[in-house]
């Protein structure tokens, strides 16, 4: 085998490869006589099948898989004889081949760029932390039970609005005829809650009870039931009661309903959520923090494929979202070409930013555990209420979706790493402090262009699209080009 390098421009290195015609002559002689020990063939006993019979049945299978094969090798060997580290898949072209001739192809591939991280122990940073103050406990408490509304009949007669419940029974009918899943008695239903298909509910505002009217509705093009998608409906419904909200109070009984011995309980299981949301923040402060003094002390070339590829995932997710808020990259109050030069920056960040962490977890041995991606894996399967088993074996069957989960896993147990050589000073601010976005505007200066906030971690592999519920969803929150 004979390996020239034929260029070395910066992080770039390519190489061309011959592979002798003898070479590749042994390696598919080998093979087939290894076929010819398992194959059975009519009239002849297993190893014995002439080599130009197995050449006939199998010769182009085989001289593919020892191609591939022989080129697999052969590149790995390129790249450890000049021990070089690939930043991305290596682009191998055959270049000449013919059955009895030498193969010969090239090596194009992109080296990890040479740099020495900081010493961790000089970095500084700065944790900002708030405590949970009795009114976020006190505004909790009165989210939650806003949630748990108690309905009770109205006294008098009047009509239904919104906010109130109705108890009917309903009978849905298509074409005249009725549909599974479509039928209930003394059901308890809040206007205006959408928890029905949309045109249902307006329907019943202004109903009294003993009313009894045809609800006529179509069902959404994407509704969870293909049979009832897109069809126009009628439901005939009595009504029975109108009921309105009732105060609820936040007292030891209301704890208790929701499984806390008493009040002061539930308190503090409330304390102790918000804490952790408080506690989430302020990690997400520092490792923004961290990453911002990592980025001002490093600078090294980043491989050109890996930048030019994580710049058009974030133009691509700039443009989706200009479409999303229908806007138009002209209406922006910047030119497309200084969009594009402050995108690249931010993708130039985000690359030196990932290399600069995986070669730490490289040199420090981080590692993710499989227990710690099926916890993920599990999380994500909590997501959808009653799919989780198939969730679970989507993840399991699926390394590409596995690899999202650790990638993120990875990168947070570097930054813990780096955290603790690093001097962490804490902070005490208030809680809006705590919650302010870096890269807010003042209300004063108002920002034109849809664009995307400057991410400082290096962005896990490309996202794929999330496993549908069967129920009708919902508008799907905006997407930002650093997600």
């Amino acid at each position: 085998m004979q390996i020239t390098q034929t260029n070395t421009d910066g992080l770039k290195r390519d190489f061309t490869v011959v592979v002798d015609a003898s070479e590749i002559e042994t390696r598919v002689t080998a093979r087939l006589t290894s076929v010819g020990a398992e194959i059975k063939l009519p009239g002849f006993r297993p190893g014995k099948v002439p080599m130009g019979i197995l050449k006939q049945r199998f010769g182009k299978s085989v001289m593919g898989e020892v191609l591939e094969q022989t080129v697999n090798e052969t590149s790995q060997q390129a790249l450890d004889e000049n021990d070089l580290r690939p930043a991305q898949q290596p682009k191998i072209e055959i270049t000449k081949f013919d059955e009895g001739s030498d193969l010969e192809f090239t090596l194009e591939v992109e080296i990890m760029p040479d740099f020495e991280p900081m010493d961790f122990s000089k970095l500084k940073l700065e944790k900002l932390t708030a405590d949970v103050e009795d009114d976020k406990v006190d505004e909790a408490l009165t989210q939650i039970s806003g949630q748990q509304k108690n309905f009770e009949k109205i006294s008098g007669t009047r009509k239904s609005k919104n906010g109130d419940a109705l108890l009917m029974d309903f009978l849905g009918k298509v074409d005249g005829v009725a549909f599974d899943g479509g039928a209930a008695e003394g059901h308890q239903l809040e206007l205006g809650s959408n928890s029905f298909i949309p045109g249902f509910e307006e329907q019943l505002v202004g109903t009294k009870a003993g009313d009894e009217l045809d609800v006529k509705v179509t069902f959404p093009e994407n509704y969870g039931s293909s049979e009832l998608a897109g069809k126009d409906a009628v439901f005939e419904v009595k009504v029975h009661e109108i009921r309105e909200a009732a105060d609820v109070k936040i007292n030891d009984e209301f704890a208790e309903k929701l499984g806390l011995e008493n009040l002061d309980a539930l308190k503090e299981a409330v304390r102790g959520r918000i804490s952790d949301e408080y506690s989430q923040l302020s990690r997400q402060t520092l490792k923004r923090s961290m990453l911002d003094a990592l980025a001002a002390e490093h600078s090294f070339e980043v491989p050109p494929g890996m930048l030019q590829g994580e710049f058009d995932s974030i133009w691509d997710a700039f443009q989706k979202e200009l479409e999303q808020n229908d806007q138009k990259l002209e209406d922006q109050d910047q030119s497309e070409e200084e969009l594009r030069a402050e995108y690249m920056q931010i993708a130039e960040r985000r690359v030196r930013l990932g290399l600069l962490l995986a070669e730490v977890g490289r040199v420090n041995n981080v590692e993710v555990s499989q227990d710690e991606v099926n916890q993920a894996i599990m999380t994500q399967a909590r997501s959808y209420p009653g799919q989780e088993q198939e969730i679970f074996k989507m993840f399991q069957e699926r390394p590409e979706m596995q690899a999202q989960l650790r990638a993120p896993i990875f990168e947070d147990k570097v930054v813990d790493f780096i955290a603790e050589l690093a001097t962490v000073t804490e902070k005490k601010v208030s809680v809006d402090d705590l919650m302010k976005d870096p890269d807010e505007e003042p209300a004063a200066k108002p920002k034109k262009k849809a664009a995307a906030k400057k991410a400082d971690a290096k962005k896990a592999p490309a996202k794929k699209a999330a496993p549908k519920k069967a129920a009708a969803k919902k508008p799907a929150a905006k997407k930002k080009a650093d997600d």
